[in-house]
């Protein structure tokens, strides 16, 4: 299971960089947000539910990461910040809704890595064994 983990958790810092350069080349090019975009947004935050839930299984399980009420906060973070800046720009598709959603992109991939680098999300054990 921690095998599975990483690489769903590895692939959401790969997506989330993909859909940072995404938008942000639309914002260059003034393009209103397209629908494959908004797609790929609802796919990231059902990538980052598939994570939380393979996290909660192992929880189940009896392994606990290092830090896991961090562990816990960030992967809220990252479940619903995608769908809450869609709601917080109440469905807007300029140029300035897509420099949004490229810094909030950026901004979750480096959280991330950090949360990576910090042993926030693994490696997961059993407590004292």
């Amino acid at each position: 299971m921690n095998d599975i983990h990483n690489i769903l958790f590895n692939a959401h810092i790969l997506f989330s960089i993909a859909l940072g350069i995404w938008s942000a080349m639309m914002a260059l090019r003034s393009q209103p947000i397209s629908g494959n975009f908004w797609g790929s947004v609802a796919t990231i935050t059902v990538l980052a539910g598939l994570i939380l839930l393979v996290g909660i299984v192992m929880t189940i399980m009896g392994l606990r990461p290092p830090r896991m009420t961090t562990y816990y906060l960030y992967m809220a973070w990252l479940l619903v910040i995608m769908p809450g800046l869609f709601t917080l720009l109440r469905g807007r598709d300029d140029r300035n809704a897509a420099i949004a959603f490229s810094i909030l992109s950026f901004f979750n991939a480096v959280t991330s890595f950090s949360m990576l680098q910090r042993d926030i999300v693994g490696p997961w054990m059993i407590p004292g064994a």
